[in-house]
């Protein structure tokens, strides 16, 4: 009997589970392992979901006809048409993820480092993940020449690889791919014949200010799915909904008829009620464009404060321009890390920040890199308070930092890379007493 394919326990999930067995115990402890959201449901898809409470039947494998038309009108208004015969509905975007790798088939090329699950999921559909490097500070897209020259070796290998996929804009680096680079990306998987899964469940999360998401659906329509999601923009991961938008022409549609027939022997349909909240929120009306802007801001004001703490002790990070995340290069502090420390990669810095000081992070090779890296990956997405009430306060903040609660947070990660470095923070906040 064949031994079954090794499955371990999400880096994000298992770190959040010790992280709230220590809080139960009393220790003192900071999560920026995860990125879920924490702010509360926004109230109008409250009373949604409570009022389709009663259906309760199982409908269309692929979502209800209003939930993908409603998608079908979020993609339109990004550039991006779809018919919404072309849509697929799951129960979030991550079983849509994995259902479309066994609907592709084949070898999947992933960007190093990219989100914990995309390499997992390959193995458990029983393709082989091929990690290609990124470009500097152009997370989520793997270079496009290195793309080449892996999928020519690859398949003088006799591998048989037919799909990448990318995160626009990234987790976890929160840096968002120039345009030239996704176009050049387009342009590889043309060549090379690969069907692109574009992973946008973050585009709604890029900084005023900053240069747009672009998704390579724009330049290979006929040749890449997207897919999104209202976890990460309303803060709704409990909910499970996600949506895929599948290509136009014979190759699309074909992938389309297989991706549902995939669905209807793992989840048959997606939740009824959640479909009848996610087809309102999909249409955009302004209290849920108002909830995402004010998201944005707050994610941006606070992750930049954080971002300061680690730059000012001599930690390198790549702007970041969308998200939560950050995830900070300690290369320059290598040696007094191993000499103060005994710390030598991005596990042990990693231990360290959870064993001494109570501060969940995720070492680099969570996210496919080798071990040796001194990078870490944190997300600040937990520091916007621990009830409602908080929440709630934190999005409405002209100035969130000005707040006890995160504050407090901001200030503790500066007092922890102050010890751990032995360096002095300038501009650290004025602690709360």
């Amino acid at each position: 009997m064949p031994e079954p394919t090794p499955v371990t326990m999400s880096a994000t999930l298992a770190a959040d589970e010790a992280l709230a067995r220590r809080r139960r115990a009393g220790e003192r402890v900071l999560s920026m392992a995860s990125g879920e959201i924490g702010l509360p449901v926004l109230p109008a898809l409250r009373d949604r979901l409570a009022a389709a409470a009663d259906e309760n039947r199982y409908g269309s494998v692929a979502g209800s006809p209003a939930l993908r038309t409603a998608a079908a009108g979020y993609w339109e208004r990004r550039g991006l048409g779809v018919d919404p015969g072309l849509v697929v509905a799951g129960p979030g975007s991550k079983s849509l993820l994995f259902a479309l790798l066994l609907a592709i088939g084949g070898d999947v090329i992933v960007p190093v480092p990219s989100w914990v699950s995309y390499a997992a999921q390959a193995r458990l559909v029983g393709a082989r993940p091929l990690p290609v490097p990124i470009l500097p500070g152009q997370g989520g897209v793997p270079d496009p020449d290195r793309l080449r020259a892996a999928v020519a070796d690859a398949r003088a290998a006799g591998q048989n690889p037919r799909a990448v996929v990318v995160t626009v804009p990234d987790n976890p680096t929160g840096t968002v791919a120039s345009a030239a680079t996704v176009r050049r990306l387009a342009e590889a998987a043309r060549e090379l014949d690969l069907v692109i899964v574009s992973d946008e469940i973050y585009g709604d999360l890029v900084y005023d200010g900053s240069a747009p998401a672009v998704s390579p659906a724009l330049h290979a329509p006929e040749r890449t799915v997207v897919t999104t999601g209202l976890t990460k923009n309303l803060a709704l991961g409990g909910w499970r909904t996600g949506v895929a938008r599948l290509p136009d022409g014979e190759p699309g549609r074909a992938l389309h008829t297989r991706l549902v027939a995939v669905a209807s022997q793992i989840w048959s349909s997606p939740p009824a009620p959640v479909q009848s909240a996610a087809a309102y929120a999909f249409g955009e009306p302004p209290e849920v464009t108002e909830r995402v802007a004010a998201s944005r801001r707050l994610h941006e004001t606070v992750v930049r404060a954080v971002a300061a703490r680690f730059t000012a002790v001599g930690a390198q990070l790549a702007p970041v321009a969308a998200t939560c995340y950050l995830y900070p290069d300690f290369e320059p502090l290598r040696e007094q890390l191993a000499a103060t420390h005994g710390v030598h990669d991005g596990d042990g810095l990693a231990g360290l920040f959870s064993e001494r000081y109570g501060v969940g992070v995720l070492p680099a090779s969570a996210f496919g890199e080798p071990a040796r890296p001194l990078r870490i990956r944190a997300a600040t997405s937990h520091f916007y308070g621990d009830t409602d009430e908080r929440r709630t306060a934190a999005l409405r903040a002209a100035d969130p930092l000005a707040l006890p609660w995160i504050r407090e947070s901001v200030d503790r990660v500066g007092e922890v890379l102050a010890d751990l470095t032995g360096a002095r923070v300038p501009g650290a906040l004025v602690p709360h007493p």
